[in-house]
């Protein structure tokens, strides 16, 4: 037996064990997305020994813990489908940022944490890889006061600075063969496509993407199958990439930052992506305070970011967080890119959102944000907006030119609508 694998079996704890060694006043953060521990999570519903402590996660794979708020307070950076409903009823606390800051933010909050992440088996040299995301784990882990892993045979083992640890650094592990979280497959819808069409047209060979999951970014994916020399430097790589750097679409080539390589700091999407990716040393995961990092952004010649938003005003101000008065998820990256971008050379920021909700009964350009809802990219970062009515060019433009520029992208069934609510705001001219 190796002196690793004497460590190894050294530190292996059951679930309930490992759980134990959390103590009373203690702050936990648990790794985001792909790379949450899930067994350790659920486990941390019996922990009844918890008394005033912290949980800290992003994007939840797993359903809100079931503890009281005395005996452990939850927060979350970014909301999904298993935490919204318990932010609304306040058992979970959103925490505003940016994505690239999260990092920061935990070290602010937690001096000395209990860092928690999913890992990819031990190799020979004793060292795990986080698996699918790094985000905030590897700075965490520079502060923590424990680290605890989760061991999955099922996680791909993953490259890029920090995506590594020692055994000799963990404080104890528990096992797992559950699947890797895959997303569901989606069809696009027609809206989808043409919103992907529009957005093909504006990207030039040889750009570096940055793009995020679901149906429109598929749709975009999908209708760059043209184009020549791509790069991907984004926040969260999805499935669509493998089929593009097949057809050699993507090349990396011609990337500034990370040539030959793609760069992000979380991979989520199905098996074929996991396949592509494991032991993989062209995919780089990286810590989002780089990935995100406005100065590294601005370094990137011909960045296109394209994100998603859920409404914009006639200013062209995104909310991409709120649905009217519920909490839907949180600003994320969206404003790291639309600002790097902006400054970058030659960089082009898009926003897409369906010119529409609920069955065309809703606008989603609107004269002013729903009151109360976040700002989540300022007016002054917008460039273009994308419906699946056309494109929108905003920088440069007046308030006036504006209003002109979202109308015609906006439903015809509330085009004359809109046009006298921007003539009542004084927006527009009443000729």
């Amino acid at each position: 037996m190796s002196q690793y694998q004497k460590m190894y079996e050294e530190k292996r704890r059951s679930v309930e064990d490992l759980v134990a060694m959390i103590e009373p006043g203690e702050g936990i953060v648990l790794a985001a997305a792909g790379s949450e521990p899930l067994l350790i999570t659920q486990a941390l519903n019996n922990a009844k020994h918890l008394k005033g402590n912290r949980l800290y996660r992003m994007l939840s794979m797993s359903p809100v813990i079931n503890l009281p708020k005395d005996q452990l307070k939850q927060y979350s950076f970014f909301l999904s489908g298993l935490d919204r409903k318990a932010m609304r009823n306040t058992d979970v606390d959103l925490i505003p940022s940016h994505f690239s800051e999260i990092p920061a933010i935990i070290k602010q909050r937690e001096p000395e944490p209990i860092m928690i992440s999913q890992a990819s088996p031990m190799d020979e040299e004793g060292y795990f890889s986080y698996g699918l995301t790094s985000a905030y784990t590897p700075t965490t882990v520079e502060f923590a006061k424990k680290v605890f892993l989760e061991v999955n045979e099922n996680m791909p083992h993953t490259h890029g600075e920090g995506m590594r640890i020692h055994i000799s650094e963990v404080t104890a592990f528990v096992e797992s063969s559950e699947p890797a979280l895959e997303l569901p497959h989606i069809e696009l819808s027609e809206k989808d496509r043409k919103i992907g069409e529009y957005v093909g047209s504006i990207v030039d060979d040889g750009a570096t993407i940055q793009i995020g999951f679901g149906t429109i970014p598929n749709a975009v994916m999908n209708a760059l199958s043209n184009k020549k020399r791509l790069g991907i430097h984004t926040e969260m790589l999805p499935s669509s990439v493998v089929d593009l750097y097949q057809d050699k679409v993507i090349t990396n080539e011609e990337k500034p930052v990370g040539r030959h390589r793609f760069s992000t700091t979380l991979a989520l999407g199905n098996r074929r992506l996991y396949d592509f990716i494991d032991n993989n040393e062209d995919v780089e995961i990286l810590p989002v305070n780089f990935i995100n990092n406005i100065m590294e952004l601005s370094k990137i010649d011909n960045l296109v970011s394209v994100n998603t938003t859920l409404e914009i005003d006639f200013l062209g101000q995104c909310n991409s967080e709120q649905l009217e008065d519920f909490y839907y998820s949180g600003t994320g990256g969206q404003s790291d890119f639309a600002i790097g971008a902006r400054i970058a050379k030659k960089g082009i920021g898009i926003v897409c959102l369906y010119s529409t909700a609920k069955d065309d009964t809703i606008s989603r350009i609107v004269p002013h944000l729903h009151s109360g809802s976040p700002v989540s990219t300022s007016k002054n970062d917008i460039e273009i907006v994308v419906t699946e009515y056309g494109v929108a060019h905003l920088k440069g433009k007046s308030i006036q030119e504006r209003v002109e520029a979202l109308i015609e992208v906006a439903h015809p069934k509330f085009r004359q609508e809109l046009k006298e609510q921007a003539i009542k705001l004084g927006y527009y001219p009443n000729n």
